[in-house]
């Protein structure tokens, strides 16, 4: 275990909420989380304190979008309204020193991803606090869940947020896996399959390969969620302890966790809540806890992370999860066979009154699907070259389709050979795009920027119509008409002209 005070802690975290805490001496109630927890509390009610300030300042001036970020000498301070009056802030220490360059958007996106991790498996915060007006319900879900979250952003003892080293990527996306058309038709056959296996009641389905998604019938939000959750701990790479993620979720060795353990004294230890039995009001589930998922014998992954509850059948030990957008919860069932992964979302109502069995599904699956993910994973592995899958010679790039949240970029090794000053000025380049998306807000505007770095590398930025292209270029000779004609022989080929510009 790494201690917190072990940690980096050039990095402040917290959530609180800004409906309690609002007399005097009873400060401390507003805070919900924050990261480290051991340091004291005056610290901690500095920070929110501060942030609240921020907060109901720049309400005054601009009360349909609040605080989003305060610049200062030493510090940026990123600030995130996930639910309606609950705050996320986090506060990163400036250390040029270390290579610590940030893009404010990517640092807000590590905040709305926990967020929207947080509410799949345990719903909205705000409904938490209902439930529990003490807010000890909330605080004993969310520390251990954050903590588990940021503990893969660890290498070594030194956490690792977005930089600008990471610019060719974007959070909160999906990457898809092209298939071939015979392929793709028996992918569609699959899906029909699996769909069946819970007789007349509706489920959903996602399939991954490797860290790739093949195919989902769950709603885009929550595709999101659970692609990124399945990338951190349920696909084959995820699984192997040798996998190297495609993602951006790294592990460090030897790290298993951050010691999450509050210190917010009046609320109590989150260790002496009952885990499992007795009163299941504080059961804490800890879905991102790593090394918690094996395979079974039978194929499908099993964990003890939600344990049995006192009295409860078997079926109350398996995964559920909140869809967001069909306001439902979900049994969740994971099915594996080499490196193509199934996820299966049963009703959970259905289950609970005895219509639909489990086990019964498992072996649905087993009888009537195995052939068919044999053959699918044996027709995609032929074809998969490996990481480098989707490295476009001579071309660095990441594309993305907000309007179905899906991106594509070069591997992480092709960019990592781009020089330091292409990489810092394509970062500069996403933090001018992010100020004028933010300008314009949700008008279409078409956007092109060329610039040229200071090692004369061309870095571009496209946008039209819901899409994005970002591109660094190291041809130095290039003129910027020749830029302007590769990058559009690039739109026709790989992107269907998408990024034309008139």
């Amino acid at each position: 275990m790494v201690s917190v005070s072990s940690a980096d802690e050039s990095l402040r975290l917290c959530v609180f909420d800004l409906r309690r805490g609002q007399t005097e001496g009873q400060e401390l109630d507003k805070i919900l989380f924050f990261y480290p927890p051991e340091l004291d509390l005056s610290t901690q009610l500095s920070v929110t304190g501060l942030s609240e300030g921020l907060i109901t300042f720049t309400r005054l001036f601009s009360p349909e979008a609040a605080c989003e970020v305060i610049e200062a000498e030493r510090h940026s301070h990123i600030f995130y309204e996930a639910e309606s009056d609950i705050w996320m802030v986090m506060v990163v220490e400036k250390n040029k020193e270390t290579g610590a360059i940030w893009r404010i958007d990517a640092l807000r996106r590590v905040l709305k991803e926990v967020h929207s991790l947080f509410v799949m498996f345990h719903g909205s915060i705000r409904a938490l606090i209902q439930k529990e007006p003490t807010g000890e319900l909330t605080r004993s879900q969310l520390y251990p869940f954050i903590s588990d979250y940021l503990s893969n952003l660890f290498v070594g003892k030194k956490l690792q947020l977005p930089t600008f080293r990471e610019t060719l990527r974007e959070r909160g996306t999906v990457q898809m896996l092209t298939l071939a058309r015979d392929t793709a038709l028996e992918v569609q056959s699959l899906v029909q399959v699996l769909d069946s296996c819970a007789g007349s009641f509706r489920c959903h389905s996602m399939i991954l390969f490797e860290d790739l998604l093949v195919s989902t019938t769950v709603p885009a939000d929550d595709t999101v969620n659970l692609f990124t959750f399945a990338v951190m701990r349920l696909t084959s790479k995820a699984l192997s302890s040798d996998g190297s993620s495609w993602s951006y979720v790294r592990k460090g060795p030897g790290v298993s966790e951050i010691s999450y353990k509050s210190t917010l004294a009046p609320f109590g230890s989150i260790d002496s809540l009952p885990s499992g039995n007795g009163n299941n009001m504080h059961h804490v589930i800890r879905p991102l806890q790593d090394d918690k998922w094996k395979k079974g014998k039978d194929g499908f992954l099993i964990t003890d992370i939600w344990g049995l509850e006192t009295g409860g059948s078997p079926d109350s030990a398996i995964p559920t999860i909140w869809l967001q957008q069909t306001q439902e919860r979900v049994y969740l069932l994971a099915y594996q066979y080499k490196s193509l992964t199934l996820l299966l979302l049963m009703p959970i109502n259905a289950i609970v009154n005895g219509d639909l069995n489990v086990s019964a599904v498992k072996q649905k699956v087993i009888e009537d699907a195995s052939l068919r993910i044999w053959k699918i994973e044996e027709k995609i592995s032929k074809g998969w070259v490996g990481k480098n899958a989707y490295h476009i010679k001579g071309y660095r790039y990441l594309v993305v389709d907000n309007d179905m949240e899906v991106s594509r970029a070069s591997p992480t090794g092709k960019v990592a050979t781009l020089a330091k000053e292409s990489l810092l000025a394509l970062n500069k380049l996403r933090e001018e795009v992010d100020l004028e998306k933010n300008r314009v807000k949700r008008q279409e505007k078409d956007i092109e920027i060329c610039i040229r770095a200071k090692n004369n590398a061309w870095v571009i930025a496209r946008l039209t119509r819901g899409k994005e292209l970002y591109m660094a270029l190291e041809k130095g000779s290039n003129t910027l008409l020749e830029t302007t004609d590769t990058v559009g022989r690039f739109s026709n080929r790989y992107c269907s002209g998408a990024f034309l510009m008139d």
